[in-house]
C-alpha cells in the first residue's frame, strides 16, 4: 500500500549504590553541596533491544531546577542521574552525554519549549519526564546505541516526539504516553541512508499508549527486526505502523480501537517493507496489512494477553505513574 499522510492539529536498573550526591541550588543559585548518600536509580530494568542499558548507575546525583542547570548537568562527562524538580524551559534542543540517566522527580516533572538530543553516546535513560511544546523533537536520538526511553509524556512538539535514526541501534522505548502529536515517533529518517541504518535501528517498543496520535507509531525505515507489541493504539488518525525500506517489523499482542489503518507496507514514496503481524486485539479498526518476513525476536520477552492491554496502559503508561 503507497499512501500519503494527513496532517492535522490539534525508568534503568534499579541499583544501590554509595554515591555522591551533587544538589544543584534548590532555588537555582547554582551553589552546590555535596555529601555521600545512599541513594536508588531509575526505576525498573528494561527489556528488549535496550536490556544493556544501565545509564548513570552507580556515578553522582544531580538535582536540578532550571534550564542552566539542566545543561550543564546533562552534559558534564562521567556516570550520573540527573533529577529533574519541577519545569525546565529550554530554548534549543540541549546534547546529553553519555552514561547518563535523566529522571523526572515525583508527577510534575517537565522539559518544556525544546528537546533533548542524544547523539553520538552511548548508554542513557530517559525516565518519568513529560516533554512538551518543543520547538523542534521531544526527544531525538542519532548515532547512539543503549538508550531505554521510559514512562515519558510527550505533547505537542513542532515535529516528532521520539525521533530515532542515523545509525542508532539497541533501544527500548516502553510505557510512554503520546498524545496532541502528529508526527509521532519515526525509525529511520531517509530513504537514501541505507548505507547508514542496514543492520542497526533495532528497537522494541512495548506497552505505550498512542493517545490520539496521528502517525508514526512507528514509521520504520531499515531496522530489522523492529519489535512492536503490547501497546494501546487509541482512536490513531492517519495509521499505525508503517513498514518501509526493507524494515522488518513484526506487531503483536496490540490493542488496536478507533484504528482505521492498524498497520500497512510502504508510507508516501517510501518502498515497502515486512510486517509480520500476531496476536492483535481489534477493536471497531481495520485488519491492517502485512507482507514479507522478519528476522527473529534474539531476546526472551513476557507477552500480555492483547485483550488486556488497554486497561494495563492505560493505567500506568506516561511520566507520574511509575
Amino acid at each position: 500500500m503507497r499512501r500519503t499522510s494527513a496532517r492535522f492539529t490539534l525508568a534503568g536498573i534499579v541499583a544501590f549504590a554509595t554515591a555522591v550526591s551533587l544538589t544543584v541550588g534548590a532555588a537555582g543559585s547554582g551553589t552546590a553541596a555535596e555529601t555521600s548518600d545512599q541513594h536508588t536509580l531509575a526505576v525498573g530494568s528494561p527489556t528488549g533491544f535496550g536490556a544493556a542499558t544501565t545509564g548513570g548507575a552507580g556515578g553522582t546525583t544531580i538535582n536540578v531546577y532550571n534550564a542552566s542547570e539542566f545543561t550543564s548537568a546533562v552534559q558534564r562527562s562521567g556516570a550520573k542521574e540527573v533529577r529533574v524538580n519541577g519545569t525546565i524551559n529550554l530554548s534549543s534542543m540541549v546534547k546529553v552525554s553519555a552514561n547518563t540517566t535523566i529522571l523526572g522527580v515525583g508527577s510534575s516533572a517537565r522539559i518544556n519549549g525544546s528537546g533533548i538530543n542524544i547523539s553520538r553516546v552511548n548508554n542513557v535513560i530517559v525516565q518519568n519526564l513529560t516533554f512538551s511544546n518543543s520547538d523542534d523533537d521531544g526527544i531525538n536520538v542519532e548515532y547512539a546505541t543503549n538508550v531505554w526511553i521510559d514512562h515519558n509524556s510527550f505533547t505537542n512538539p513542532n515535529d516528532g516526539a521520539l525521533d530515532i535514526k542515523r545509525a542508532s541501534d539497541r533501544i527500548t522505548v516502553s510505557w510512554n504516553r503520546s498524545y496532541d502529536v502528529d508526527k509521532n515517533m519515526l525509525l529511520g529518517h531517509s530513504d537514501s541512508n541505507s548505507s547508514e541504518d542496514s543492520g542497526k535501528l533495532r528497537v522494541t517498543y512495548h506497552h505505550n499508549w498512542f493517545d490520539g496520535t496521528n502517525q508514526r507509531n512507528p514509521r520504520v525505515r531499515f531496522g530489522n527486526p523492529v519489535h512492536v507489541y503490547n501497546n494501546y493504539f487509541d482512536s490513531v488518525g492517519s495509521y499505525g505502523v508503517a513498514s518501509t525500506e526493507n524494515a522488518g517489523v513484526l506487531v503483536e499482542g496490540n490493542y488496536f480501537e478507533n484504528t482505521d489503518d492498524p498497520f500497512h507496507l510502504g508510507e508516501g514514496s517510501s518502498d515497502d517493507g515486512s510486517l509480520v503481524a500476531r496476536n492483535n486485539h481489534f477493536v471497531n479498526s481495520g485488519s491492517g496489512e502485512t507482507g514479507g518476513s522478519v528476522a527473529s525476536i534474539p531476546y526472551g520477552y513476557s507477552l500480555d494477553s492483547a485483550s488486556g492491554v488497554k486497561s494495563s496502559v492505560t493505567a500506568r503508561a506516561g511520566a507520574g505513574r511509575i
